[in-house]
């Protein structure tokens, strides 16, 4: 079975997606177009959105175990400024920021997560998993509304559907429909299953997904196009969808109270 991600690799996933969605910022032909993805920010929405949520992790890894968010006075200066070059250059010290404080935390360190019901664990690593992720599915946002969309890099998509699992959608609130399963496969030759009942969400990765029992609903792409199905950033229905079709709704407008 195929482990996550390193540490390291994040991190370069995490600097390599940052300079990407730079590119893309300084690329596109102003900072007022708008984000199809994203149809109520613009791009400079778009830009402090990113920018001050890095600059909030990097104080929040920062700060270790926790058993709250730290207070916004403590991640949200200097504002976003308002100019093109300088945007950039905040953006980038915003993402170093961040990649400095999980360099100094490490990935075992215990930090405040917004996922304790979740099958990650509350920890920096986890944090650099998920924040690569949101830097790869915004960078692809900025990329769309230049423009020029490019797929998700496969490492990244790879371990986006298994990380998107394990903290969006693993809880333990229960699923408030009939019981079910649902497996996503990525053309790559990677799988996984969730599992849907009273107690809650699970999910695991496939070793041989041939032998087992056929799902109520599953999902085939490619493992960007998975990423981007479960970040609702393109139809379920542009993927190869097979079974109950409902269970794709139902799980896009869950809202899990813990």
């Amino acid at each position: 079975m195929e482990t996550t991600l390193d540490f390291s690799d994040l991190l370069r996933l995490i600097d390599e997606r940052s300079t990407a969605f730079r590119a893309a910022v300084a690329a596109a032909p102003d900072l007022d177009v708008r984000v199809p993805t994203c149809p109520e920010w613009t791009l400079f929405d778009l830009v402090r959105h990113l920018g001050e949520g890095r600059r909030k992790w990097a104080v929040i890894v920062g700060t270790g175990p926790a058993g709250a968010p730290p207070a916004k006075s403590a991640w949200d200066t200097p504002a976003a400024p308002r100019e093109r070059e300088a945007l950039l250059d905040w953006w980038t010290a915003s993402a170093r920021q961040l990649l400095d404080a999980l360099r100094e935390s490490g990935p075992d360190r215990g930090c405040w997560t917004w996922w304790p019901a979740s099958q990650s664990p509350q920890t920096a690593g986890a944090g650099a998993r998920h924040q690569l992720q949101e830097i790869a599915l915004h960078t692809y946002d900025a990329q769309l509304a230049a423009g020029a969309p490019q797929p998700l890099p496969d490492e990244v998509a790879l371990d986006g559907v298994d990380e998107f699992l394990h903290t969006c959608c693993a809880t333990t609130a229960p699923w408030p429909h009939r019981p079910a399963t649902v497996d996503y496969h990525a053309t790559e030759g990677r799988s996984w299953r969730l599992w849907l009942s009273a107690d809650g969400a699970r999910t695991a990765r496939l070793a041989t997904p041939d032998t087992e029992p056929a799902a109520d609903a599953s999902l085939r792409g490619t493992a960007g196009e998975l990423v981007l199905a479960l970040y609702d950033r393109v139809p379920v229905d542009s993927l190869k969808l097979d079974g109950d079709r409902r269970l794709f709704d139902q799980l896009l407008a869950w809202e899990p109270e813990e």
